[in-house]
């Protein structure tokens, strides 16, 4: 019996009360992939990236990323995670590199943004990956309700430490910053107290500001979301390495 037409099955089964509860989720956890596998069926199948991509949560997250674009007078934004690109959809970059583990995704955008020069797609491999690479290198880099999918914690790291390799002089991250994680959790998702492994990891780097989303989570991820904003920046104002000729340093406002 495949995967599928065996959680079919096991959802028809009456409900049993909490035993059949964790029965279910201990199943999921078993069948589970992986990250990577995960987001290439998901997208395969003909899935979005998510509730937070779309309606008000996308445009929440656009107006603050396109007024951080603009006041900073940022000429160029890799994303760690690009997705089916429907909240690229909404932003406003002079140059755009967008990565993701999910070649079905990057075709997505790729068709979705055909003839926008402006845009390229790449294959992320988290194993394999070369951040400091002049190309890649971009004024800003973001990572959105990205950090608390990453379950493996080789992948986390990886994560993190390519996304402020990447970055010239700023990184946003979107996500939840917190270890504690419900007993009954998706396994596609672990939160993780994120700013705490940048301090201990990643020490030229400061959190300059923590931007709260104004529609927290209420069991409900269509209206409702457990992610903040969190903009770093260089501890000394320095671009950093492959930064341009001319360029000035800017603080977050």
């Amino acid at each position: 019996m495949e995967v599928k037409q065996l959680k079919r099955a096991i959802r028809a089964i009456p409900v049993l009360g909490p035993a059949a509860r964790r029965v279910w989720i201990w199943l999921n956890n078993q069948l589970f992939p992986g990250s990577k596998d995960y987001w290439e069926t998901r997208y395969h199948s003909g899935n979005t990236s998510g509730c937070g991509s779309y309606g008000k949560l996308a445009e929440f997250k656009a107006d603050i990323l396109n007024g951080f674009v603009e006041r900073n007078s940022i000429q160029s934004v890799i994303e760690f995670g690009c997705g089916d690109g429907n909240q690229l959809s909404l932003a406003r970059y002079p140059r755009y590199i967008g990565l993701d583990v999910s070649p079905t995704a990057l075709k997505l955008c790729e068709n979705r943004f055909a003839g926008d020069s402006t845009k390229q797609f790449r294959l992320y491999q988290s194993s394999a990956f070369e951040a400091d690479l002049p190309s890649l290198r971009s004024d800003l880099a973001l990572s959105l309700d990205v950090v608390y999918h990453l379950v493996e914690d080789e992948v986390f790291e990886n994560h993190l430490r390519h996304l402020f390799a990447a970055a010239r002089r700023f990184v946003i991250v979107y996500s939840s910053d917190t270890d504690e994680n419900p007993r009954e959790r998706a396994p596609h998702v672990r939160h993780r107290r994120f700013t705490a492994w940048i301090d201990a990891n990643l020490p030229d780097w400061v959190l300059t500001e923590q931007i709260p989303n104004p529609f927290p989570y209420q069991e409900d991820s269509s209206s409702g979301t457990f992610a903040d904003f969190y903009v770093y920046e260089r501890r000394d104002g320095r671009l950093g390495p492959g930064a341009g000729a001319g360029g000035a340093d800017r603080a977050v406002q």
